[in-house]
């Protein structure tokens, strides 16, 4: 079943270039209302919420006439985190929710990803359903009885509803704790705020200004330098920086310490096994973990199972056998007790709780793993064979082999780009990033487009 629109995180793409074009937007409204409605004639309606990028416009309005002409009601509720858009999709009890949003990428790039009614992102089978009325221009809407047409609303209270949702999952006060939030001029600018100083905490708050242009730019969850240098400066109890549509989190400690997803998950299964509170005493996480995680799981009795990159396969592997704590190394955060897909606000809480609970520092807890070395470097490719049939696994398994049971090798191509990601972990950095320079070279003379470009060896990973 091989996808030609939908990725690991919906569809997504450079604004006004295909797929991201208002033509493509209008035939998925009509595509994703023909899906909804099969075989079922009460009357249907769709969330569509979306992050601070300009280019929002084009495409909720052309989803809204797909949708519509084809007899479903739509709800905007405007720009909304993600996560608060999986709420409100059950809250209102609607067929499916819709999120405008390229998460951490540049104000240049949209994206268009869908909820189910129970909040959860669509299974494959059903992107593809959809993908295939496009493909196959199945799409005629003439047989529609105007009466049956459908109606569009503006939901007045959203914010005000998720707001107080998310503000139930943490029963303690904040008073007394400093708190430096980074919003990333996304779409958690006008919530997180509120829901952290309805809590009592002293906020210091930066990028909440969004002006359609600025979303994720040097600034949130991916540049976490930026909340670091404000924690130290405004000596802080924590720092919490947050991505674009709100649904990835990232930590930084009293001492100006990052503190991943990795560690966020680490010290939230310790605690959570602590109080008896754990399901089946199980972490779910992804291939991308650091080999960290594998260690302080083991050295605390806890069971990990990892699932391909995407928090749409955590999110399913939990949902399946009754996991309760899953995630990424990125900041995609799912407490199931709470949210049904990754939320940032929701994940900062949770740590919050902790250390009320504990009475312990931030530094203290994330303290429970220790990282791993690691380095990612990002090839340009013009194609996606199976990467078992490249050239360049000979090379990988002679690196492997060097790297024994110290260490570890993770070649993928992006879900969402035409990347190859070339990650290895191991104890000396030094020699991790020659071993990653290698791989990425052989891999660029079979399939590369163009240079490669390294990433900083800390910084989380993308789909």
């Amino acid at each position: 079943m091989e996808r030609k629109l939908f990725g690991t995180d919906g569809i997504r793409g450079k604004t006004n270039r295909y797929p991201m074009t208002a033509e493509l937007a209008l035939k998925l409204g009509i595509a994703a209302a023909k899906v909804i409605t099969k075989n079922n004639h009460k009357r249907h309606k769709v969330i569509i919420g979306k992050d601070t990028r300009i280019s929002g416009y084009i495409f909720e309005y052309a989803l809204a006439a797909g949708l519509t002409s084809a007899g479903v009601d739509v709800y905007f509720v405007g720009p909304m985190p993600t996560p608060a858009i999986a709420h409100l999709t059950k809250s209102f009890r609607a067929d499916a929710g819709i999120v405008i949003s390229a998460s951490h990428n540049p104000a240049g790039d949209n994206g268009i990803k869908f909820f189910s009614a129970e909040g959860f992102k669509l299974p494959d089978e059903v992107e593809y359903e959809i993908e295939q009325l496009i493909l196959n221009n199945d799409l005629s809407t003439e047989d529609l009885p105007i009466e049956k047409a459908g109606k569009a609303y503006k939901i007045q209270d959203a914010k005000g509803r998720y707001i107080q949702y998310a503000k139930g999952t943490m029963p303690h006060s904040l008073s007394k704790l400093k708190i430096v939030l980074d919003c990333a001029n996304g779409a958690t600018y006008n919530v997180s705020p509120l829901i952290l100083r309805e809590l009592d905490a002293d906020i210091v708050t930066l990028n909440n200004k969004p002006d359609g242009l600025n979303i994720n730019k040097e600034c949130g969850s991916l540049h976490p330098e930026i909340l670091k240098a404000a924690v130290l400066g405004h000596k802080a109890d924590i720092g919490i920086a947050l991505d674009g549509d709100g649904d990835r989190v990232i930590l930084v400690d009293e001492k100006g310490n990052i503190v991943d997803g990795d560690h966020i998950l680490a010290l939230s299964a310790i605690h959570l096994k602590n109080k008896n509170k754990l399901n089946k005493n199980t972490l779910v996480t992804t291939v991308m973990a650091n080999i960290g995680l594998d260690l302080a799981m083991k050295n605390n009795d806890i069971n990990i199972i990892k699932t391909k990159v995407g928090d749409r396969y955590v999110t399913e592997e939990m949902k399946k056998n009754n996991y309760n704590l899953g995630g990424e190394q990125s900041g995609h955060i799912i407490f199931s007790d709470y949210s049904t897909t990754g939320d940032g606000t929701i994940s900062a809480l949770q740590v919050l709780k902790i250390m009320r609970e504990t009475n312990k520092p931030l530094s203290e807890l994330a303290s429970c793993m220790k990282k791993f070395p690691q380095t990612l470097i990002n090839v340009n490719v013009k194609e996606k064979p199976d990467v078992k049939t490249l050239k360049a696994q000979e090379l990988i398994k002679e690196i492997e082999t060097k790297l024994a049971e110290k260490g570890r090798v993770l070649v993928r191509y992006s879900g969402t780009q035409n990347k190859c990601r070339v990650m290895i972990e191991g104890e000396n950095q030094e020699d991790i990033n020659n071993y990653a320079k290698q791989i990425a070279n052989k891999i660029k003379e079979e399939i590369g487009e163009s240079n490669f470009a390294k990433q900083n060896s800390n910084s989380p990973e993308v789909n």
